[in-house]
């Protein structure tokens, strides 16, 4: 498959609120939950954009279509690969694994000691994706309280960390 990797251009901003949307989508998906990420959910791949800057976004394209985007929000000696989103269509092709080696290859460039990527929990795809793309050291945990659970998020069974069991 012959796809390319490039930086944002201001023509792909709606095909990057669709993949915003997609993931978005995705999350509300893995959660049941369809208030996640608002009316939207689009819109806020504006937010990120200008957090971050186009020189920090680049797309996966085929056939003139983008299929793919990953963007990048730089620390000091830190850095975090977000978003991270292919099209369900072009998943399992090297389209991932292309955008995170363009990621890599800038913060190597940048001479940033650390990468980080944060996936949803119940993600399972994404954490096995970044696990297999050498992301093996924890660096933080983040740890919830649902005090709202009269809302019927059904929590799943989660992984055990130092023996203790989580819900995802």
């Amino acid at each position: 498959m012959d796809i390319s990797i490039r930086t944002y251009h201001p023509g792909d901003l709606e095909a990057c609120r669709v993949l915003w949307e997609a993931l978005t989508q995705h999350h509300r998906d893995l959660y049941q939950d369809p208030s996640l990420g608002g009316d939207n959910p689009g819109f806020y791949f504006d937010r990120h954009l200008t957090r971050v800057g186009s020189d920090h976004i680049w797309v996966a394209v085929y056939d003139g279509k983008v299929i793919g985007l990953v963007g990048l929000i730089l620390g000091e000696q830190e850095a975090e690969v977000e978003p991270f989103i292919v099209t369900p269509q072009f998943r399992s092709r090297g389209v991932g694994r292309a955008l995170l080696d363009q990621v890599i290859g800038e913060v190597k460039r940048l001479e940033v000691r650390y990468l980080n990527v944060r996936p949803v929990a119940r993600n399972i795809d994404a954490v096995s994706f970044f696990y297999n793309s050498g992301f093996r050291i924890l660096g933080q945990i983040e740890l919830f309280m649902d005090l709202k659970s009269e809302d019927n998020i059904t929590w799943k069974p989660g992984p055990e960390l130092y023996g203790y069991p989580f819900m995802a």
